[in-house]
């Protein structure tokens, strides 16, 4: 723009020069040779070059008539030529300046929202590998519960398993315990022996009647009690060895005594009618144990599960994550490229 000013500067002196009849002086002047520089490179008429070369190197400078004008009119061409190119050249220049700024704010702007992206990823990249680290954490005390639960169910099962056992045993040792109770006491309560000892026997041979009488009663419920003892084996009760100690007295039993040993028989079934309602408690609270306990397994197994799920899911949001941050980083490189080829581009216009 400089040297188009200067050009035109020339110019403008050198018709003034031409329309005041100073010629011949303006050729004595370095905007003449400006001129003739200008000539030789100007796009124009070449017959409008030479006659202008022609006056520039002072051929027809002494005789110039400024009424001809044909000199000016050329140097006015000329000057209508290099103003409307200068114009056209700085709204070319103004546009691309334009366009070069629109270009640098879109691409500023661009790199703005990439690198804030890519920030966001970052920080969610680093607080995924938080959330990981706390889910490892959470997922090694849930397996460790597991394990521990997992022994207990075990024992568990073990215990409840002996536990029916024990219990079928029982219930079975109380069932003929029962059985042989009932047959004692129906033994003692038979009306033949209740008789014999509501009666009052004055002679020798009715009271010798009553001995066999009641030694076999005694006998009776001696068997029902002896069998018993051995069915019982290793749950032999103590209170069995009294009962049959009772009945086996030298001096046999009075109706008193026999009442007694009725009472201690009514005695051993309430005691056993108790243990079984317990042991079935037991067994109730123990099934209902093992209930629960295999609840909870199964939760942990369901939370194991999941925080396994989760842990996946996540390491494929981290790699997703990486992805997208390598290709912002790739993005900004190639935004930043574009730029400075953009700048230099502006630079060399």
């Amino acid at each position: 723009k400089a040297e188009s000013d200067a050009s035109l500067a020339a110019l403008n002196k050198a018709i003034a020069a031409l329309e005041k009849g100073t010629g011949g002086s303006f050729l004595q002047t370095g905007a003449a040779e400006e001129l003739k520089e200008l000539a030789g490179r100007l796009e124009m008429i070449e017959s409008d070059r030479q006659e202008l070369l022609s006056f520039l190197s002072g051929a027809e400078g002494g005789g110039y008539a400024p009424q001809s004008g044909e000199i000016v009119g050329i140097l006015k061409q000329m000057g209508e030529t290099m103003s409307k190119g200068l114009a056209e050249a700085i709204a070319s220049e103004e546009a691309s300046a334009r366009i070069h700024a629109e270009l640098m704010a879109a691409k500023t702007r661009e790199v703005a929202a990439l690198q804030a992206s890519l920030e966001a990823k970052l920080e969610q990249t680093g607080e995924v590998g938080v959330d990981i680290a706390q889910m490892k954490e959470d997922l090694d005390d849930t397996e460790a519960t597991l394990s521990e639960d997992g022994h207990f169910l075990a024992n568990l099962e073990g215990s409840c398993a002996k536990k029916d056992r024990e219990w079928e045993e029982r219930m079975k040792s109380r069932a003929e315990e029962l059985v042989a109770l009932a047959d004692t006491i129906k033994v003692l309560n038979d009306d033949d022996a209740l008789d014999l000892f509501k009666k009052t026997l004055p002679s020798a041979a009715s009271f010798m009647q009553v001995q066999v009488t009641a030694a076999s009663v005694r006998s009776r419920g001696m068997d029902e009690l002896r069998r018993l003892q051995r069915s019982a084996g290793h749950r032999h009760r103590a209170e069995l060895d009294l009962l049959v100690l009772a009945l086996s007295g030298k001096k046999g039993l009075s109706q008193q005594g026999f009442e007694k040993v009725a009472g201690m028989i009514d005695e051993m079934v309430k005691v056993l009618k108790r243990e079984q309602q317990d042991d079935g408690q037991k067994k109730s609270y123990c099934a209902k144990e093992f209930d629960v306990t295999e609840d909870k397994k199964k939760g942990l197994e369901r939370r194991v599960s999941d925080k396994e799920t989760a842990i996946a899911t996540t390491r494929d949001g981290v790699a997703t994550a990486k992805d997208e941050i390598a290709a912002l980083e790739t993005g900004i490189a190639e935004l930043d490229k574009s730029v400075a080829e953009a700048t230099e581009q502006r630079k060399r216009e």
